[in-house]
C-alpha cells in the first residue's frame, strides 16, 4: 500500500526492554545503518549493572536512546519521539520520558497478568485510559515473530529471541534506514550457525514488511543525510576511539604499546579492543587485581614501552600507590579513568564526574600529575594522543578521564588524516652514553625547558641507577635523605608539571559578539549538554558565552584572564562541585556551581533554564 512519506530534521528514538531481549544490539545496529546514511547521531545506551537481573523486572530494564538528524546534534536527546517497550517493565520505567503525543510501540504479548504483577501494575495499561496521550501502536511482536519463524528448525525460545530483529527491521521501515548492513552483520555474526542466522534475517525481513504493509503506520518518515565536512567517517564508541587513539600514540612515538588492566565497568572494551590489535606491536595483559595491572604498566614504561592501564573509579584507589611512584621515578604512565557513579561500587554502569579531585590528590604527599578530559566520544582519540605526547614528553604519569556516558555512547566521526597527528617521536629520546657526565651517568639530570629527566632504558650499557620510591639524590639519583634535597625534587617535580600549561593552547572562548556577561564554563561529558544548552539561550536571544576544558591540571595559562572578563560564571558538574571547589581555591572566583549525581547527563533543556536563571540575575 501507497503511504504518505514525512521529513524530519531529526528524531530521537529510545529502545527499551529486558536485558536479554536484545536491545542494545538492536540500538546498535540502527545506529550503524543511520551513520552509513550520513546522518549526523548520538547515542546514550543504559543498562542493569547486573549481569542477568530478574526478568521482567523494573531493575532488568535495558535501553537505548539515539537522536539522528539531518543538522549538526550534541546530544542523544533529552526525551524520546519514539519509545519501543518490549513488555511491561519496559513501559513503566520510561514512559515517564515520553512526552504528550510521542509515539508509543508497545509489545502486547508480554503484558501477561505474570509480568504485569512483577511491575506493581494492577491492570493492563494497554486496556484502561492511562496511555491516551500517547500515540500508541499495540504490536504483538513475539507471536508474529515465531509465526514468522514457523518453517525454521529453531526451538521456539531461539524464536522468540529473535523478536528484537522484528523490532528492528519494523523500525528500519518506519525511518527509511538501509538494511543491507545489518542483514551482512547477520550472516557474518551465525555464519557458524546456519538456522539462527536465517531465522534472524527472516525476523528481520517480516518486520520490515509489516511496518510495509500494516495499517498501523499510515506514514513513514524520512530524515536526511547532514551536511558534514568532506572526509572519511565511521560511527565509534568513546571506547574504541580512546583504544584507537593509544594505538595511534604507540606508532607516532615508534613505541610499542603495553596495557595492563583488570576487567572493570565501564572501562573494560579498552582491553577488549586493543587485544584485537597485536599487529601494531599492542601487548595486552589482564592481570588479576588493579594492583597487579598498574605495576606491570609501570614495569614496561621502565622497559621503554608506551605503558597504559585503564580501571575506573574503585580501581583508581588500588593503584594510588604505583601512580605515586611513577611520579617519584618519572616515568611515563597513561591511567585511563573510565568514571562511574560511586562511592565504592556504586552505580557500575551509571555515569557520574566524580574522580576529578581522585584524580588531582589521590595518592600519598606531594605527587601532582596532568589530567586530561575528553569532550565527545570521538574526542577520545585525540585525547588519547594528547595525553601520550605529555607522558612521553614530561617524563610522568597522566590521568585521562573519560566516563561511562562517552565510552558507551557513539558519534560520527571524522577519521584524520596521519599527517595532521604530531610527531611524537621527536619528543621521545632514550637515554645514550653520550649522557654521561664527569661522575657517570646522572638520571635526574633534566631537560632545561621541559624539566624532564632522562629515560634510561634497563641493559643500557653506563646506564645503570636506582629505581624504587625512597627519595633521590637531585642528579644523581641516589637514595637521599637530606630535607633541602627533598624540597628541591618536590618544587622541581611541581615546576614540570606547571610547566605544561606553556605547552598546551589557550582556552577557547565561544563568545560570538564578546558581549555576554555569563560564561558556561565545564569539562568532560558535559560538552554536549551545555552546548545544546547555550544553542537554545541564544536562539531565545540571551547573551552568553561557553567554554570547556580539556586539560584540568594545569589549567589553560590563559584561564584566570578568560574567568576575570565575565560576571558570573557557571560551572555544571556531574559531581557536588569538584571542579568548581579547585577554581575557587585557585583563583579566587566565586563561581555558580550547578550539580547533578543521578548516574544520568544533563539534560539541554534543564541547563538552558539554569542559563536564563544566572542571566537573569547577573
Amino acid at each position: 500500500m501507497t503511504k504518505q512519506v514525512q521529513q524530519l530534521d531529526h528524531v530521537i528514538i529510545r529502545f527499551a526492554g529486558d536485558s536479554g531481549d536484545g536491545m542494545q544490539l538492536a540500538g546498535d545496529r540502527f545506529t550503524q545503518e543511520t551513520a552509513v546514511f550520513g546522518n549526523d547521531l548520538s547515542t546514550m545506551p543504559n543498562f542493569p549493572a547486573e549481569i542477568r537481573a530478574p526478568a521482567g523486572t523494573l531493575a532488568g530494564v535495558s535501553s537505548f536512546q539515539l537522536q539522528f538528524a539531518d543538522h549538526d546534534i550534541l546530544t542523544p536527546g533529552d526525551a524520546p519521539d519514539v519509545l519501543i517497550a518490549m513488555n511491561p517493565a519496559a513501559l513503566k520505567s520510561n514512559i515517564k520520558d515520553l512526552p504528550r503525543g510521542g509515539d508509543l510501540i508497545v509489545n502486547t504479548d508480554e503484558f501477561t497478568k505474570r509480568n504485569l504483577t512483577k511491575v506493581g501494575y494492577a491492570g493492563s495499561p494497554l486496556e484502561d485510559d492511562s496511555l491516551e496521550a500517547y500515540n500508541m501502536h499495540a504490536v504483538p511482536i513475539t507471536s508474529m515473530t515465531v509465526k514468522a519463524l514457523e518453517a525454521y528448525e529453531i526451538s521456539r525460545k531461539d524464536a522468540e529471541r529473535a523478536k528484537n530483529m522484528f523490532a528492528l527491521g519494523m523500525l528500519s521501515w518506519l525511518y527509511d534506514r538501509p538494511a543491507e548492513g545489518t542483514l551482512s552483520f547477520l550472516k557474518a555474526k551465525f555464519a557458524s550457525k546456519p538456522e539462527i542466522m536465517a531465522a534472524n534475517v527472516a525476523a528481520f525481513q517480516a518486520g520490515w514488511n509489516y511496518g510495509e504493509t500494516t495499517e498501523a503506520f499510515s506514514v513513514r518518515y524520512e530524515v536526511k543525510a547532514a551536511p558534514l565536512p568532506h572526509g572519511t567517517y565511521r560511527n565509534i564508541s568513546g571506547n574504541t576511539a580512546l583504544a584507537y587513539g593509544l594505538i595511534a600514540a604507540s606508532q607516532l612515538a615508534g613505541l610499542p604499546l603495553y596495557l595492563g588492566s583488570y576487567p572493570i565497568t565501564p572501562a573494560s572494551d579498552i582491553l577488549h579492543e586493543l587485544a584485537k590489535h597485536k599487529r601494531f606491536g599492542v601487548r595486552t595483559f589482564q592481570a588479576e587485581d588493579e594492583i597487579s595491572a598498574v605495576g606491570a604498566s609501570l614495569g614496561a614504561s621502565f622497559g621503554g614501552s608506551l605503558a597504559v592501564t585503564s580501571t575506573s573509579g574503585p580501581g583508581m584507589l588500588l593503584k594510588a600507590e604505583t601512580i605515586g611512584l611513577a611520579v617519584s621515578v618519572e616515568l611515563p604512565l597513561i591511567i585511563c579513568d573510565i568514571q562511574r557513579a560511586g562511592p565504592s561500587t556504586g552505580m557500575p554502569t551509571k555515569t557520574e564526574q566524580a574522580d576529578l579531585l581522585q584524580a588531582m590528590f589521590g595518592r600519598n604527599g606531594e605527587s601532582p600529575v596532568p589530567i586530561v578530559a575528553p569532550a565527545s566520544p570521538s574526542e577520545c582519540f585525540n585525547a588519547a594522543i594528547e595525553a601520550a605526547r605529555i607522558a612521553v614528553k614530561y617524563r610522568t604519569p597522566v590521568f585521562l578521564l573519560s566516563d561511562g556516558y562517552l565510552a558507551n555512547g557513539s558519534e560520527p566521526w571524522h577519521i584524520p588524516d596521519t599527517a595532521s597527528l604530531p610527531d611524537l617521536s621527536q619528543e621521545f629520546a632514550f637515554a645514550t652514553p653520550s649522557d654521561l657526565g664527569d661522575n657517570g651517568f646522572e638520571p635526574f639530570r633534566r631537560d632545561p625547558v621541559t624539566l624532564a629527566r632522562p629515560w634510561a632504558i634497563p641493559g643500557t650499557p653506563g646506564l645503570e641507577h636506582r629505581i624504587g620510591g625512597i627519595e633521590k639524590a637531585d642528579l644523581t639519583g641516589e637514595i637521599s635523605y637530606d630535607p633541602d634535597n627533598h624540597d628541591r625534587m618536590t618544587r622541581l617535580r611541581q615546576a614540570k608539571i606547571d610547566g605544561i600549561a606553556a605547552d598546551i593552547p589557550p582556552l577557547d572562548v565561544d563568545d560570538p559578539d564578546d558581549s555576554a556577561r555569563v560564561l558556561v564554563l565545564g569539562w568532560g561529558s558535559t560538552f554536549g549538554a551545555i552546548g545544546a544548552a547555550v544553542r537554545r539561550a541564544r536562539k531565545a536571544g540571551q547573551s552568553v558565552a561557553q567554554a570547556h576544558l580539556r586539560h584540568l591540571n594545569p589549567f589553560p595559562a590563559n584561564l584566570a584572564d578568560v574567568l576575570s572578563r565575565y560576571d558570573k560564571i557557571l560551572v555544571p558538574e556531574i559531581n557536588l562541585g569538584q571542579l568548581a571547589l579547585l577554581l575557587r581555591g585557585r583563583f579566587l572566583v566565586d563561581v555558580i556551581s550547578y550539580n547533578q549525581v543521578r548516574g544520568l547527563p544533563f539534560q539541554a533543556a534543564e541547563l538552558a533554564g539554569v542559563i536564563e536563571d544566572v542571566i537573569e540575575h547577573a
